[in-house]
């Protein structure tokens, strides 16, 4: 995906990938010496690059009408410039539809950082280029969606702008004790993106040892699966953000990113919905075998499994003394949420 400047007097220099000229304004110094930059200009509802020759349209969309013009040029213009003045995902997508098989590439012109995912990532293929005014906030946001979808296009790891500080290696755990644990207020975690098996949550008592809960992806005899949730147990317990931080899980709101993660690598996911009632739990005791021990309280139903390979993740309810499942030693110290240098014991 492609990112453009629009271009009038006194804008300053961008990391774009073209220029769009507005009305009246010349070529700046600084783009002049940049031979690769190429650069467009608006002439009525045209588009012209520098030499002169008519590569597509430019249309603003502010109703039907708008829509079934923009749809005239679908398969004839190299590039289609649409500007939805009422911002609607809607044309947008239709749009980005009817483009796809056919030579027409598709730039949507922004006005605010709201509008950049939506067009990012519009039926998942998202537009050809985004046309960004001399905004620093758009740029930036505009800059973590290019990189984010050149990672989807190249299958590389690393989906997201987002960088998280500490690797998440995975250890096994040897579980010491499980004991009946009260009634508590119990949190599924829905989330926006659906889960494969193997992927769940990092969740605990202790910031130092999180113990990885599966998500609800596996048929029940009683019960269909949720693949969008992971049952973490109660408010008190943490959780580990997309960016390595840690959250109580009364905390969580909609929007927020967590860090799902899988025996075979990590991804981020925004939570979509909180749901909160009192439940029975269980306490489930563990230790990492290099002096550390931890504890986790999960609600009592065999739909809640921690996870010791992804063939098959352990029920809570027919875990044993002595199984080994899958968690994170991680810093101990953490103040509002993020690891600290200092002596802090959770017990």
């Amino acid at each position: 995906m492609e990112l453009w400047l629009y271009y009038q007097d006194g804008t300053s220099s961008k990391p774009a990938d073209a220029l769009v000229l507005a009305n009246d304004s010349k070529l700046p110094e600084w783009a002049t010496s940049d031979e690769l930059l190429r650069t467009y200009s608006l002439d009525g509802g045209g588009v012209v690059d520098s030499s002169g020759r008519a590569v597509g349209a430019f249309i603003q969309i502010e109703d039907e009408e708008g829509q079934d013009a923009a749809m005239e040029f679908i398969g004839l213009a190299d590039w289609l410039i649409v500007d939805c003045t009422d911002w609607k995902m809607i044309p947008l997508e239709n749009l980005v539809s009817a483009s796809d098989g056919t030579s027409t590439k598709i730039a949507a012109s922004i006005s605010n950082p709201d509008q950049l995912q939506g067009a990012a990532f519009a039926l998942q293929r998202g537009v050809d280029a985004l046309l960004l005014p001399d905004d620093e906030e758009i740029w930036a946001v505009a800059q973590e969606l290019a990189a984010q979808r050149l990672a989807d296009a190249t299958g590389a790891d690393e989906a997201s702008a987002t960088v998280i500080e500490q690797e998440i290696e995975l250890q096994s755990m040897k579980v010491i004790g499980i004991e009946t644990g009260g009634l508590g207020d119990r949190v599924c975690i829905d989330l926006v993106q659906m889960l494969e098996v193997g992927e769940g949550l990092l969740v605990g008592s202790s910031a130092s040892l999180l113990v990885l809960i599966h998500g609800e992806t596996i048929a029940s005899q009683f019960v269909p699966p949720r693949p969008f949730r992971v049952n973490a147990g109660p408010v008190h317990s943490y959780v580990m953000m997309a960016d390595g931080s840690t959250k109580y899980l009364s905390e969580l709101i909609a929007g927020d990113e967590v860090l799902v993660v899988s025996p075979g690598g990590s991804r981020i996911i925004s939570v979509g919905r909180l749901k909160i009632e009192p439940r029975p739990l269980l306490l489930v005791r563990y230790e990492d075998g290099i002096g550390g021990a931890g504890q986790v309280f999960l609600q009592q139903a065999e739909t809640v499994r921690l996870v010791s390979n992804i063939e098959n993740p352990l029920s809570v309810t027919h875990i044993e003394v002595g199984m080994e499942i899958l968690g994170l030693s991680a810093a101990a110290g953490r103040h509002i949420g993020n690891a600290i240098n200092s002596d802090v014991e959770e017990k």
